[in-house]
């Protein structure tokens, strides 16, 4: 990876590492609820949840993955997706509401509504912004696991999800994406004092946390074929709902080490200055805006945004929200469409 590698720095985060078990365990419940940021208390839109299977299925002549979105549209004629969503008054969105920097309530507010807030929740603006307009109460937000993100879409309780999701084969067969706008990959985190080093012998018999519907078991699969991480590594039965989990499991002693991308290992890390990245990213990733397949018109649009908010609100959110832990970046990652 070039120059947007992560180069995490392990800075404390105001004593959170202290209070990060008890807000997450009180978070797995919170979850699994609507939820809505304070631009609007969403009421009426529907429940329940559907169990997501089969991302570990390999997907059959698939490449860059990365560069299958579709082309941008200005949206003059907007079809029938987007305008249904403009017709609405609002967008509904799924995101993370713990994903500390990405998506998450800070837990140093003195309010009981403190409003989501991180880079991917700029972006979820900036999308609201340009599709209903610049008013109160445009975005309502929808926190879902991990593993409920490609439901939720395909179910049709959410407009779109913009939640560190990762473009790849296998989902591409389920969902549509963005172009991608945040580049990562997959990399081990675990106790400082830990002889854990990375993606490497150290993980021998180690107990290995991941989300359930992540990319990171699908790593950890493709590692142990080809013989990366050893056979007695423990991770198949290691799956959390939320990556979150795996951050309290470790702090628990439940587990010895978690592997996600390096962007939310990084972003815990400056959670619980106790956890540390071990070696280097093991895997290329993007993060894109996932949506309906059958949604072309909501696609086209949403990559006209994101052509103009890679010009200047990128930078800016990243600065905000990123630099402090992820360092200095080269910018948005490149573009290319099918």
């Amino acid at each position: 990876m070039n120059a947007r590698r992560l180069r995490a720095s392990l800075r404390g985060w105001g004593g959170v590492g202290a209070m990060a078990v008890v807000c997450a365990l009180a978070a797995v419940f919170a979850l699994l609820l609507p939820v809505a940021q304070s631009r609007e208390n969403d009421d009426g839109e529907p429940g329940g949840q559907r169990t997501a299977g089969g991302y570990q299925a390999r997907a059959e002549d698939c490449t860059d993955p990365e560069k299958q979105s579709l082309s941008p549209s200005s949206g003059d004629q907007d079809g029938d997706t987007v305008q249904a969503i403009k017709d609405r008054g609002f967008l509904i969105v799924g995101v993370d509401q713990n994903s500390y920097r990405f998506g998450y309530r800070d837990p140093n507010s003195e309010s009981d509504d403190a409003e989501l807030e991180g880079f991917d929740i700029d972006l979820v603006h900036e999308i609201a912004d340009k599709i209903v307009g610049e008013k109160p109460k445009n975005v309502r937000f929808r926190a879902i696991p991990t593993d409920q993100r490609i439901p939720a879409i395909q179910d049709g309780k959410v407009d779109m999800v913009v939640r560190t999701m990762t473009i790849n084969c296998t989902r591409l067969e389920q969902v549509a994406f963005s172009s991608p706008y945040f580049e990562t990959g997959q990399q081990v985190l675990a106790p400082k004092k830990s002889d854990i080093t990375g993606l490497d012998e150290s993980l021998a018999k180690k107990r290995i946390c991941t989300a359930t519907g992540s990319t990171a078991f699908d790593a950890l699969d493709a590692a142990r074929t080809a013989g990366t991480l050893p056979a007695s590594a423990d991770f198949e039965k290691r799956t959390v709902p939320n990556q979150l989990d795996c951050l309290v499991r470790l702090q628990l002693g439940e587990a010895d080490a978690v592997v996600t991308d390096g962007a939310l290992a990084a972003s815990q890390a400056a959670q619980d200055p106790t956890v540390g990245l071990k070696g280097k990213p093991f895997t290329d990733e993007f993060y894109g805006v996932a949506m309906k397949k059958d949604a072309d018109d909501l696609v086209r649009r949403v990559n006209q945004i994101l052509v103009d908010y890679r010009k200047d609100g990128w930078q800016k959110s990243y600065d905000k929200w990123l630099a402090e832990s992820l360092g200095e970046s080269s910018g948005p990652p490149p573009v290319q469409y099918k």
